[in-house]
């Protein structure tokens, strides 16, 4: 039947491009239903041009300071509007790849967007479209405002991270609220590129969900290039005109007012669940509104699985990639390996990166853990002296009887990349006597891990 296949999937992002071409590859008859440009959020107005516009922001940074290089290259100017339109060409490109994989794999794209039905269908304007096997939500989620004082995204003086990814010219002052990796990035973003900015995060401290003692060299390294920081900050109100806003702030105690050209809104996402059909199939939500699933991703309703940012924190692509393969090998009656939420890569792609894994120090001390940590300062490491790229260290926490790595966390260039070393650890459940078994290349930046867990356990050898 033209209308019939094994499996289909509710959207076409990360996780759901995965779902569809690891269900192909067993293959499982699959269609993908998708009302805009495949690769979702992530590949048209998230990670993909956002990775883009940070690197223009590196090489901005670095120009400016070459002559220490011994490269003199005059004054350096930037355009916002040149480096946007580059981003833009990347995700295009990414977008037209997702499309390709569609193909190579004949997956069945469905343009249009679905409203899913009981038995194991979706509706797709006129048409209905059933699956034998199952139905896969991977709607994923959005970005969000705070009406209640008044900051509901006008699409130019208040503004979310997907009209930041157009804009023409960088603002010449720009608030953000929200210090997660969103707002973090951005922040990063328009400093480079000539805006003042300045950061209000209602917690205690940026990147909450980070380590401490990360968040802190990180707003060290942000406040000496001259982004001010407010952390613990409650926006009271917000005067929102035609080319300014006035935002009134406590934070510490005290009351200030922030005014700006632009207000970022940085402070989180909303899922996609609202009109595609759940109640009337019987899905059911959970208090904080994703999509109630078990251990196999499956929903309240049998046949419908949910994927992605929609089944639950944390809200990262390479999560739903994980998702999306796992819940195909499970259609085709394979029995893969369980998820290990716990270990699970976090990164903030800004200068310098910050990168983590498993549990951060407070963590450990919340659950009277007996642990002992390992630093390593790049300050300290020969490659990260030669490329001048010092900020940040390598920090693991291993259980003090086993040895068993029970988090880690990196600041620094490159931090995105070392990172996966200790996923790797983590997941085959190496000590940091393993870590140091393997032989790092001399001089590289992932010597900091290894010294970091000799650290742990009290024989670091360049420090």
């Amino acid at each position: 039947m033209a209308n019939q296949f094994d499996v289909i999937i509710l959207g076409g992002g990360p996780a759901g491009y995965v779902a569809a071409i690891r269900a192909a590859q067993l293959g499982l008859a699959t269609a993908v239903v998708e009302k805009e440009k495949l690769g979702g959020v992530c590949v048209n107005i998230g990670c993909i041009p956002t990775k883009a516009l940070l690197h223009s922001a590196y090489i901005a940074r670095l120009l400016k300071d070459a002559k220490e290089f011994g490269v003199e290259v005059g004054s350096v100017k930037t355009d916002y509007g040149v480096a946007m339109k580059r981003s833009r060409q990347v995700s295009d490109q990414n977008s037209r790849g997702v499309e390709f994989l569609m193909k190579k794999n004949k997956v069945t794209v469905i343009k249009g967007a679905g409203l899913l039905q009981p038995g194991k269908k979706v509706k797709v304007g006129s048409d209905v479209y059933e699956a034998t096997k199952g139905v896969i939500v991977a709607t994923g989620s959005r970005v969000k405002g705070i009406p209640q004082i008044g900051l509901e995204i006008n699409k130019s003086t208040v503004i979310s991270s997907d009209e930041a990814l157009f804009l023409e010219k960088t603002p010449t002052s720009l608030a953000v609220i929200g210090a997660g990796a969103v707002g973090m990035e951005f922040a990063d973003i328009f400093n480079a590129f000539g805006a003042k900015v300045t950061l209000i995060e209602a917690l205690p401290r940026i990147l909450p969900i980070e380590d401490p003692e990360a968040s802190d060299t990180l707003a060290k390294s942000y406040k000496k290039r001259g982004i001010e920081v407010i952390a613990g900050a409650k926006v009271t109100k917000a005067n929102v005109g035609k080319d300014k806003v006035v935002l009134d702030v406590e934070a510490g105690g005290a009351r200030q007012t922030v005014e700006a050209a632009v207000v970022l809104m940085a402070a989180g996402r909303a899922v996609n669940t609202e009109n595609i059909g759940l109640k009337e199939c019987g899905i059911q939500l959970t208090d904080r509104g994703f999509i109630k699933v078990d251990q196999r991703l499956q929903t309240t309703t049998p046949g419908y699985y949910a994927i992605g940012d929609v089944a639950g924190p944390p809200m990262l692509a390479h999560k739903g990639f994980r998702e999306g393969a796992v819940v195909a090998e499970r259609l085709a009656g394979h029995t893969p390996h369980p998820i290990r939420y716990d270990n699970v890569p976090s990164v903030t792609y800004c200068h310098p990166e910050v990168a983590s894994i498993g549990l951060t120090e407070e963590q450990c001390k919340e659950r009277k853990l007996d642990y002992v940590a390992g630093k390593f300062p790049f300050s300290a490491n020969g490659r990260a002296r030669g490329t001048g790229e010092t900020e940040g260290l390598v920090k693991i926490l291993r259980d003090k009887k086993y040895g068993e790595i029970l988090g880690a966390h990196i600041v620094g260039a490159h931090a995105s990349e070392m990172i996966h070393e200790l996923a790797v650890a983590r997941e085959n459940e190496y000590t940091v006597e393993e870590i140091d078994l393997a032989i790092h290349a001399h001089p590289t930046m992932s010597e900091a891990v290894a010294e970091a867990a000799l650290d742990s356990l009290g024989r670091a050898i360049h420090m």
